[in-house]
């Protein structure tokens, strides 16, 4: 099974892998050199999902290896697209290109939608008292990633809507929920994304 780990920025994802599954995350890491300038949008789409399907492959093998993967923040990484163009700070255009690109990975098996995401939204208040707790923690652009958080439910609602078991609206304090589903045999169905997508609101 793989389990994703989402939320906004200081929504408590890491700590909660950290300190209940540190030998079976899989972490964020950053992007390869040579980020495109953004001005072409299929390149940088290209870029951006390239990225994605190595984090993808990096929970496949974590999961054959132990039998689970927990991957903090969703491998996918659609829903911060969505977010973005949903606060329109990325044209609709761009948007599109980006869901394609992971389209066309899907199809490929390349990368997929897990089998569960635990979803964690605090209000805005909670999150600012969560970054100003912890002083260690850089957090880069963080009144963006406050803002970013209601397109963020946005995405989940529409993969509950695709798959209602699939979402969990909570970081269960002792580990994973105790009725976990079955693993999905449509990771890497592209018909899966579809079903994401036209569950969205409108761009405008």
């Amino acid at each position: 099974m793989i389990v994703v780990v989402t939320g906004p920025s200081a929504a408590g994802k890491t700590t909660w892998c950290q300190r209940l599954f540190p030998d079976d995350t899989v972490p964020e890491c950053p992007p390869p050199p040579g980020q495109p300038s953004g001005i072409d949008p299929a390149e940088t789409a290209a870029f951006w999902c390239e990225h994605d399907t190595r984090r993808w492959r990096h929970a496949v093998r974590r999961e054959a290896a132990g039998g689970f993967a927990i991957c903090d923040d969703d491998p996918m990484k659609l829903h911060y697209s969505w977010s973005m163009a949903r606060l329109g700070a990325l044209p609709p255009g761009h948007w599109r290109h980006e869901v394609d690109a992971r389209r066309e990975a899907m199809a490929a098996g390349r990368l997929g939608l897990a089998d569960l995401f635990l979803v964690s939204v605090p209000s805005a208040v909670e999150l600012r008292r969560r970054r100003d707790a912890d002083p260690t923690r850089r957090r880069r652009n963080f009144d963006l990633h406050v803002r970013l958080a209601e397109p963020l439910r946005e995405w989940y609602h529409a993969v509950e809507r695709a798959d209602p078991d699939r979402v969990r609206w909570q970081l269960p304090p002792e580990g994973l929920p105790a009725d976990l589903p079955p693993p999905r045999a449509d990771r890497c169905d592209p018909l899966l994304l579809d079903a994401v997508i036209a569950g969205l609101p409108q761009l405008d």
